[in-house]
């Protein structure tokens, strides 16, 4: 699909983009255990297949986006004149890096290199401020986030164990612009 367009995100967009389903379907997850020995901490990730798939919430309540939009920049994808995803980043966590917290896209739309174009889109707008690294966060839970991001070239570079409101793990992938 090539005839959506990336666009920076206004107001009249965020009705849309909060109705969009934010929730995936995972059949793996990527199990974190944590071993403390002689004052050692091991911490080991591994996919784990589920018995059956699983829906997973979204970490940050759609129906805030109108709230938090502008605390942050934000794009949106659009298909004609309908909103069928956005990416939300900043460049204030980690010096000379554009962090990205939420990449969504409509669940009918997935698999069309949607989220692929506005993670570029993202990274063009770094490279343009100068900034070196592009960072992006997902639940242990969102397996295919975790398979893209890493088919997308980013390398795990962390976790915190309790980051997001609902308390899932995140991890986190970054790569060089």
């Amino acid at each position: 699909m090539s005839n959506f367009q990336i666009r920076n995100t206004i107001s009249t967009d965020l009705v849309r983009l909060s109705a969009i389903d934010h929730s995936i379907q995972a059949d793996y997850v990527w199990q974190l255990d944590l071993r403390r020995d002689s004052g050692q901490v091991d911490a080991i990730f591994r996919e784990v297949r589920l018995p059956r798939p699983v829906r997973v919430e979204h970490p940050r309540p759609a129906e805030d986006l109108a709230d938090i939009w502008h605390t942050s920049p934000m794009f949106s994808a659009m298909l004609d004149d309908h909103a069928i995803g956005y990416i939300r980043f900043t460049e204030n966590i980690i010096p000379h890096a554009v962090w990205i917290t939420d990449v969504v896209v409509a669940r009918e739309m997935r698999k069309n290199g949607i989220a692929r174009k506005l993670i570029t889109a993202v990274e063009a707008w770094g490279a343009n401020k100068g900034l070196r690294r592009a960072i992006i966060e997902a639940q242990t839970k969102n397996y295919p986030a975790i398979r893209m991001f890493l088919k997308l070239g980013f390398e795990f570079c962390g976790y915190n164990d309790v980051y997001y409101p609902n308390r899932d793990v995140a991890v986190f992938f970054a790569r060089t612009l």
